[in-house]
């Protein structure tokens, strides 16, 4: 069985796959390796493959050292499934090239928007033919409600729910930070895809990330939400270079 490893700026996301099926999934807000322990307990693990877009993730290497001979640690060095044009390989961050990876799996035959809603929320754009042509970065939900506080006197700081409506026009401060924040994000995401469909006609959308459930029923455009894009991609790395 493989094991998948996402180490996120907020979180980490780790995932067992059995050959190209996911088995199990586990989120951990920080990294406990006796409670990770359990998963080589329950599952015959083979290989494994670790993501990071952090500095400090010795522990999750260590851990994974302790149980296996050898593993992958994604860099953009790693052979992968598509080809990758970045002008800068060496700064593209390695969850974003594994969304890409995932949603290739999923989605090839066409143009592909993958837009990953964390703390950033990146827009990346992978060719029909499997290129990586490459995206844009923007501030993530939580960024903007802080930025709002943090670089004002007065304004609050707002935590969002799943269950709020986004109105056009907020009636008190807390619904036109909630409403000019979340539809900001609303009319940003819209309007990517509007722009590359008017390019690509064909061009499916993938949505993911840590956020991604405030916004998929809420966009106008159909999209493929998978929450899990980042630990496919990274199985499917993995399994590419077996």
């Amino acid at each position: 069985m493989n094991l998948c490893v996402d180490q996120g700026n907020s979180r980490i996301k780790i995932a067992v796959f059995d050959g190209n099926r996911l088995v199990d999934t586990y989120l951990f807000k920080r990294f406990e390796s006796s409670l990770a322990d359990e998963i080589f307990r329950t599952y015959p693990i083979e290989r494994a493959i670790f993501c990071s877009v952090c500095v400090e993730n010795d522990a999750v290497r260590t851990w994974l050292a302790d149980h296996l001979d050898n593993y992958i640690e994604l860099s953009y060095k790693t052979p992968i499934p598509l080809v990758n044009t970045y002008s800068t390989p060496q700064t593209l961050g390695n969850d974003r090239l594994a969304a890409a990876v995932g949603a290739y799996s999923l989605g090839a035959g066409n143009p592909l928007l993958v837009i990953d809603a964390g703390s950033a929320i990146t827009y990346d754009l992978v060719s029909a033919d499997g290129q990586f042509v490459g995206g844009n970065i923007a501030p993530g939900m939580k960024m903007r409600f802080c930025a709002l506080h943090d670089y004002t006197s007065s304004l609050p700081y707002v935590e969002p729910s799943e269950k709020d409506i986004y109105e056009l026009t907020g009636k008190d401060t807390r619904k036109a930070i909630l409403n000019g924040v979340m539809n900001g994000i609303l009319y940003e995401m819209e309007g990517y895809i509007r722009h590359y469909r008017e390019i690509y006609p064909y061009l499916s959308v993938f949505l993911t990330g840590g956020n991604f459930s405030y916004f998929h029923n809420r966009l106008k455009i159909t999209t493929f939400a998978e929450r899990n894009l980042v630990l496919i991609g990274l199985n499917r790395i993995l399994e590419y270079n077996v």
